[in-house]
């Protein structure tokens, strides 16, 4: 038997949020135990706030060494400001430093025709091979072509996975699209 937490219950919602609400939400029931309860309960009404501890403690282990909302939304303005020479630079030395081995691909040629390439990059690791689509990542939205032309090159090369890396949203169809061609989408 799987549980499934519903995602708009209390913890749910404190586990999407920075962890320190939890802990805010815990010393408010201890202060309203102390406050409101007789002497000889004040201990059923603090030991009441332990699972906001619990869960408080679940939200610091996730967010622990992430960057802020700030940080993320400061490097997303930088990476919108570059150039696709630099930001492929950019996006080649991370690749590296995960350890793939990165091959960028021709942007003609990509088939016997000379059509253009739908991906930018192929990635080689543990013998697994990813395609990355990245050339459009500064489009505001991001229609169903671009991910279909991916997938068709990603049969036709044999790869199996695809990534299509992008700063703007996907459209409704383009994003069902993904999720049904399991295609990672984001930096």
């Amino acid at each position: 038997m799987k549980f499934k937490m519903a995602p708009n219950s209390l913890f749910a919602i404190l586990l999407r949020n920075p962890w320190w609400y939890s802990f805010v939400l815990v010393a408010v029931i201890c202060a309203i135990s102390v406050a409101l309860l007789p002497k000889d309960v004040v201990v059923f009404g603090v030991i009441g706030a332990f699972p906001f501890v619990v869960t408080g403690g679940v939200a610091l282990r996730r967010q622990w060494n992430k960057p802020s909302a700030a940080a993320v939304e400061a490097d997303m303005a930088r990476i919108a400001g570059l150039s696709w020479r630099d930001f492929s630079q950019e996006l080649e030395a991370k690749f590296v430093a995960q350890g793939y081995e990165v091959t960028r691909l021709p942007v003609k040629g990509a088939s016997a025709s000379g059509t253009a390439s739908a991906a930018d990059f192929r990635l080689e690791n543990a013998g697994k091979v990813t395609l990355v689509a990245a050339k459009r990542y500064k489009a505001a939205v991001h229609g169903l072509e671009a991910l279909e032309a991916l997938v068709a090159q990603k049969e036709a090369m044999g790869a199996d996975n695809a990534r299509y890396v992008c700063l703007g949203a996907l459209s409704q169809q383009a994003a069902k699209f993904a999720k049904d061609h399991a295609i990672h989408v984001g930096l």
